[in-house]
């Protein structure tokens, strides 16, 4: 059974910092698509980061420069540093996981975990 846990989030002043973890378990994190998605009330979820298995990584415009993914294998664990925050970041984070090497759309990720409340304050 799949199981993926965030942690990290939080309440921040603009300009400030946070780092979201997800960890793992019955899945190898290492040899599938994972990706961190957000999704703010009233509006639709928006896919922030991704990383394919290979370390490829795309980023939504959004978060570009500001915003890494990054996956240890050894802990098995999913990171978003979140870095230069802005009000307009503040949203559920979601990490997902696919079943397969590269996601190429947001309906290929088949794991998701229960979310972390991020809040960027002006």
């Amino acid at each position: 059974q799949v199981q993926l846990v965030e942690s990290g989030g939080g309440s921040v002043q603009a300009g400030g910092f946070l780092r979201l973890s997800c960890a793992a378990s019955g899945y190898t994190a290492s040899r599938y698509c994972m990706g961190w998605f957000r999704q703010a009330p009233g509006r639709e979820r928006e896919r922030v980061a991704r990383i394919d298995s290979d370390g490829y990584r795309t980023y939504a415009d959004s978060v570009k420069g500001r915003f890494t993914i990054s996956r240890d294998n050894a802990k098995n664990t999913l990171y978003l540093q979140m870095n230069s925050l802005k009000p307009e970041d503040t949203a559920m984070y979601y990490c997902a996981a696919g079943a397969r090497a590269t996601c190429y759309s947001d309906s290929q990720y088949s794991y998701w975990g229960q979310g972390a409340q991020v809040t960027v304050s002006s």
